[in-house]
């Protein structure tokens, strides 16, 4: 916690927290004959010191109660995908990038609930918007829950998904499929492996082999679980474009480019 404080102390006096502390030093750097010219100078740096203070221990606050949210849904939490049902703009951008709302309809191994998300429309993310999904992870209980924007990323094709099958002397591609891709993820998590791009299991012998079947299955099925956007129809790539541009995810001349490709496909 005393690291995470000083990361957000840091981080508040590069943002202009340093004029409370630069206004106290200078009082006390000067005369006693100046002082009583300037005394105002002491008072409001002593209120932005103060001030950037706390401000940096609620951010270490929040971000210590974000990390021990993610904790628990890593550890108790279902992994499961989210339809996404619907886009729409707040007004607001943060570093001038829009906060969108998106309707999700969450469904698993006994539950299924609808909610909304306000979250950042990054660059990185608009693959997963035109996905139309999501990877999530849920308390079945509580149905509290949280984008995993990585797994997303690699259920929806946007990260590559290989396996290298040493006695098989292959490697299959399984980029974008995501029905293995899910099991698999499921079934490292249920083993407590984090994603973090090149992982050898070479060492748990029943999650290799696990993992071997559900690779080697969806080989054989290579059209199970893809999802390729040139499949969609038209119609329905052309109305996500239009959300994705409503919601201000991409600019007009990005949604004209697109638009004009996805016509010149039919």
């Amino acid at each position: 916690m005393f690291g995470r404080y000083l990361r957000s102390q840091l981080i508040v006096l590069l943002c202009g927290g340093l004029v409370g502390p630069i206004f106290v030093i200078v009082y006390f750097a000067l005369g006693v004959a100046e002082r009583e010219e300037i005394q105002w100078m002491l008072y409001v740096g002593l209120v932005l010191t103060v001030s950037d203070v706390l401000i940096a221990l609620l951010i270490a606050r929040h971000g210590a109660k974000a990390a021990a949210k993610t904790a628990a849904l890593e550890r108790n939490g279902v992994l499961t995908l989210a339809q996404i049902t619907g886009m729409s703009e707040t007004g607001t951008r943060i570093n001038n990038q829009p906060l969108i709302r998106l309707g999700l309809h969450i469904e698993g191994p006994g539950f299924a609930f609808d909610t909304q998300d306000r979250v950042l429309a990054s660059v990185t993310r608009t693959g997963n918007f035109n996905a139309r999904r999501l990877v999530v992870l849920v308390d079945p209980a509580t149905h509290e829950h949280q984008i995993d924007w990585e797994r997303s990323a690699l259920v929806n094709g946007l990260m590559p998904a290989k396996f290298n099958l040493a006695e098989d002397n292959r490697t299959y591609d399984l980029s974008g499929q995501a029905g293995p891709l899910m099991e698999i993820l499921q079934l490292l998590k249920a083993n407590g492996i984090p994603l973090n791009g090149m992982m050898d299991v070479r060492s748990r012998p029943e999650l290799r082999r696990q993992i071997q079947a559900v690779v080697r299955r969806a080989a054989a099925q290579p059209a199970a679980g893809a999802a390729s956007p040139a499949e969609r129809p038209a119609a329905q790539r052309l109305e996500e474009l239009e959300a994705l541009r409503a919601a201000g995810a991409i600019t007009d001349d990005e949604y004209a480019a697109k638009r004009q490709q996805i016509i010149s496909e039919i």
